[in-house]
Formats: structure tokens, C-alpha cells, sequence
């Protein structure tokens, strides 16, 4: 029961990213932080999580915004957002692992949005040519991103309440089913 119910919220949670939504309001994170607290093998926390976002990725790359990159397949954007998931994976391993409270969710959350808002923004002062490649220009480029910060929060700390307190209602319940 334990890997179906994660699984299956894993994968409710990645449909959710190719409806309409508010920028930057996604399950990402959330999907990266419960692959770190409720998958005990390894290679599931990496795999799935992962597997997830390029999926999904392919997906909204190549159907819904193909126009974007002239109609070119295209298999992944940007490296850095993959680095940003793979910290945020690890902060949640650090946060999350040994014991899941709604306290350390709240905190992974909100660790999981500074992260990609760090990385993101980075990647756009060193890779695009919209910003000077100083101190100010990255400055700036962090201030031009903080009105997305908002819907980045709100999502990782909607995604992670839902996905993280469905599993431990269902799994109080079964518990408390198999003690019946």
C-alpha cells in the first residue's frame, strides 16, 4: 500500500502541472521533498521524482509551449532547474528522512522554494544576456523574480500539505483498520 499511495499521489500531483495555473504554482517541489521522506531505496527517491519532471517536462515543452522553441523537439530547457531539484531532493533527505512532522514539511517547503528561486535566478543572470554579468545585474535579476516568488511558495506549500497529508491520513487509516 505504502509505494501505490505514494505513487499514485505522485503521479495526481505531476497531472496537475499540465493544467492551467498561476506561474511558478507548481507540485514540483512538493513531488521531490515526499520522494525524499517516504521512499527508503534510494534509487526509487532519485528515479520517480526525477522521471516526473522530465515526463511532465517533454510534455509542456513539446505540446503545450512548441511554439516557444520554433516547433523543435526538445528534450530539457534548462540544467539548472534539474539542480534545483536534485537540492531540493536533498534538503528534504535532510529535513524529512528520519521523521515527517508538519513543522519540517513546512520548513522543506519553504527551503524548497528559496532553492529554486536562488538557482532559477542564477541561471538567468549567467546564461541570458538580460542582465550585466555583475554584481548589480544579478541583483537585479533577483528582484525581477520575486513577484514569481509568491506563487512559489504558495505552491510548494499547497502541493506538500496535500500530497504529504493525504499519505499520513491514509496511512493512520489503514493502520487503524489492520488494529480492528
Amino acid at each position: 500500500m505504502k509505494y501505490r499511495l505514494a505513487f499514485a499521489l505522485i503521479a495526481l500531483a505531476a497531472l496537475t502541472r499540465l493544467l492551467p495555473h498561476p506561474p511558478n504554482f507548481t507540485p514540483i517541489a512538493a513531488i521531490a521533498l515526499f520522494g525524499a521522506a517516504y521512499f527508503n531505496r534510494q534509487w526509487l527517491m532519485l528515479a520517480v521524482p526525477f522521471a516526473v519532471l522530465f515526463l511532465t517536462d517533454l510534455f509542456i515543452n513539446n505540446v503545450i509551449y512548441r511554439e516557444l522553441y520554433g516547433n523543435q523537439f526538445t528534450i530539457i530547457t534548462s540544467w539548472w532547474i534539474y539542480v534545483a531539484f536534485a537540492l531540493v531532493m536533498l534538503a528534504g533527505l535532510g529535513l524529512l528522512s528520519n521523521k515527517v512532522t508538519g513543522i519540517r514539511v513546512f520548513g522543506a517547503s519553504l527551503s524548497a522554494s528559496a532553492i529554486f528561486f536562488l538557482i532559477t535566478n542564477f541561471s538567468v543572470w549567467a546564461e541570458s544576456g538580460m542582465y550585466p554579468k555583475t554584481a548589480a545585474g544579478l541583483a537585479a535579476c533577483y528582484t525581477a523574480g520575486i513577484p514569481f516568488l509568491g506563487n512559489t511558495i504558495l505552491g510548494d506549500l499547497f502541493f506538500s500539505a496535500a500530497m504529504f497529508g493525504v499519505y499520513e491520513w491514509a496511512k493512520r487509516k489503514n493502520e487503524n483498520m489492520v488494529r480492528a
